[in-house]
């Protein structure tokens, strides 16, 4: 009997292998027949299969060839499509039949966790909800609030395109190897508008990526080179104020300043729509 592949390092793999915990991870997601699922990274099949048994179709994105084998031996291809694919290089939106239609799930490895969030965010108009178990540090990061130390530059970006919930946390032991960290599962839903305006969205990327690099100085030093302190008291904000203490609407107005500036100074100008509201796709709460 051939042993199953062992994890690898340099993909990151840490094999979910607890009942309880994929019993406890699929009635999260909640699958329904007819839902349109893609789950990233599904290693040995271990939250596949339980997936599989509720769904009529499933898709899986999976890097390592290893596994692929062990994979196509869990379905016929009309049940599971097997895509041997970086997921950070993965068109997500192209298999979603209609707009925010699209389910991701997955055990993610911690060493991509942040740019693959980024990735899915730039395709969230395709996708309807993701589940992820992720590094708990990662998810205590998306569901910071202002003023938390562990709000930042992650869940700002997030927060101006979707909505987080931590939902539960789970220990090393539920792992093969196990890794040195608690983990934990969060649910993101993307809102159905996002709250940066299209044309700002550079600017706002360029004003919190700044601010947070710089989060220990005050707005007026940390902004600095992008707008003046009277630029941040025009937008109605205290200069005096760290990046960390800024809910998103604050950061939106900034780089609504730093935008109508770089446009006066280049002799360019152009009216941007008024503040995005969270919208729904169902119900959603306020990040």
């Amino acid at each position: 009997m051939n042993r199953p592949p062992a994890p690898r390092k340099r993909f990151g793999q840490n094999f979910l292998h607890d009942p309880a915990v994929l019993a406890r991870i699929v009635a999260a997601i909640a699958p329904q027949r007819q839902d349109r699922m893609i789950e990233i990274g599904p290693g040995l099949g271990a939250l596949t299969v339980p997936l599989l048994s509720r769904l009529d179709h499933l898709e899986v994105v999976e890097l390592d060839r290893d596994l692929i084998p062990g994979l196509r031996a869990l379905a016929p291809p009309e049940r599971l499509t097997i895509h041997c694919a970086d997921a950070l290089n993965f068109d997500f939106a192209a298999r979603a039949p209609a707009e925010g239609s699209l389910r991701i799930v997955g055990n993610l490895p911690y060493n991509i966790s942040t740019p693959l969030l980024f990735h899915l965010l730039a395709q969230a108009h395709a996708i309807r909800d993701m589940h992820f178990l992720l590094q708990k540090e990662v998810v205590e990061r998306l569901v910071a609030n202002p003023g938390s130390k562990r709000y930042g530059r992650l869940g700002v970006m997030l927060g101006a395109r979707a909505v987080a919930r931590q939902l539960f946390t789970v220990g090393p032991g539920a792992f093969r190897p196990a890794p040195k960290v608690e983990s934990a599962v969060v649910r993101i839903e993307p809102l159905a508008r996002s709250r940066v305006p299209e044309p700002l969205e550079a600017t706002f990327r360029r004003v919190v990526n700044q601010a947070f690099s710089n989060r220990r100085k005050t707005l007026r030093r940390a902004l600095a080179g992008i707008l003046e302190p009277d630029d941040i008291a025009a937008a109605d904000v205290d200069g005096g104020l760290r990046p960390e203490q800024l809910g998103i609407e604050t950061f939106v107005a900034l780089a609504r300043a730093a935008y109508d500036r770089a446009g006066q100074q280049s002799g360019h100008t152009a009216e941007l729509p008024g503040p995005a509201r969270s919208g729904d796709r169902g119900q959603r709460e306020s990040a």
